[in-house]
């Protein structure tokens, strides 16, 4: 499972011209599922998330009470080491991995998260306004 996390002002993601998910003053989590992905790695994923000292003055989502919007994001287990085309190869399909999105969303929300998404198996259009700027990449 792999996140890339940015601090933003202001987060958004559209789909057909609908607002699906918005944000303001937390944190963009892009999630990507791989084939060996579990649910009790969704579960750690989202602990880690939530925990994360990347806000203002080394606090957590957690600390801060700060909402999040995730976002699925098959992409980042794109791997263009050979030649100009990226492979997918490395990424779950979607039926593997549309449960584990959703596990890693509900586990945030057990523990208390304001929790905004995307819509999966949908072409997004995803704004932000990064904060400092701020972005991790968490591999588990």
């Amino acid at each position: 499972m792999r996140a890339l996390i940015q601090t933003v002002s202001r987060a958004s993601v559209t789909v057909d011209d609908e607002v699906a998910g918005k944000i303001e003053d937390g944190l963009l989590v892009l999630l990507g599922i791989t084939h060996s992905d579990t649910e009790a790695l969704a579960q750690t994923m989202a602990r880690k998330v939530h925990e994360l000292r990347i806000l203002d003055e080394e606090r957590s989502a957690s600390d801060a009470g700060a909402p999040l919007l995730v976002v699925s994001q098959f992409t980042l287990y794109g791997d263009a080491r050979k030649g100009r085309r990226p492979t997918w190869s490395a990424a779950a399909p979607a039926e593997v991995a549309e449960p584990l999105v959703t596990a890693f969303v509900e586990a945030l929300r057990a523990r208390g998260a304001h929790v905004e998404t995307g819509r999966f198996r949908t072409h997004m259009l995803v704004e932000s306004v990064n904060v400092g700027p701020r972005t991790v990449v968490l591999d588990l």
